[in-house]
């Protein structure tokens, strides 16, 4: 039987958490790519892996200035669905992963986006099976996987038994390595904390 090495892409959000406890990944993947959040993303996805013994790497390649709205502090563009968007995010760091992946001799690239993503065109089942068949057509034929696009949040923490000690440590904040508290991404936290009873 073939070993299948896997990767995961670890924002060190909720559901990247998930997904990589639940799957286990040879390696993860977190890619600073001049978002304000950087740091504290990285510092929680190299806990993650440290205590999951999972090798990890950060992905350094600064496009602040090809960036939008709060994830760079930044007037959104007239035609965002969101305040946190960034044109092609995820196109950029799937493709930027991969270019790094195919170094390591990875099959397969996970990625977490929930049901709660799809009004992105960049969060729906369609765009991961564009992507994937892109991906998959290319030299090192990786596959682009994203298992989780039927599950809301805490569905994914359910169906993974991630311990509350690994999710109480996500940050999902858009505008500060310090959760603000008020933007898309900490009010998403804040909703799944409630829906799995945590304190």
């Amino acid at each position: 039987m073939e070993f299948v090495k896997k990767a995961v892409l670890l924002s060190g959000g909720i559901d990247s958490i998930c997904l990589t406890y639940g799957i286990k990944p040879s390696i993860a993947y977190t890619v600073d790519y001049g978002q304000i959040v950087a740091e504290r993303e990285i510092f929680v996805s190299k806990y993650i892996c440290k205590t999951l013994n999972i090798e990890h790497k950060v992905i350094k390649v600064n496009c602040k200035n090809l960036g939008s709205g709060d994830l760079v502090n930044q007037q959104s563009l007239n035609l965002s669905p969101s305040t946190e968007w960034w044109p092609y995010r995820n196109q950029l760091i799937i493709t930027l992963s991969l270019m790094q992946a195919i170094k390591d001799n990875v099959s397969e690239l996970h990625l977490a986006s929930v049901k709660s993503d799809s009004f992105h065109t960049d969060g729906t089942d369609q765009f991961y099976q564009l992507i994937n068949k892109l991906s998959s057509y290319q030299e090192g034929n990786i596959k682009v996987l994203c298992e989780t696009i039927n599950f809301y949040s805490h569905e994914l923490a359910e169906k993974y038994k991630v311990p509350l000690n690994l999710l109480t440590l996500a940050h999902s904040c858009h505008k500060s390595n310090i959760a603000c508290g008020t933007c898309s991404g900490c009010l998403k936290q804040q909703r799944v904390r409630y829906e799995l009873n945590i304190e």
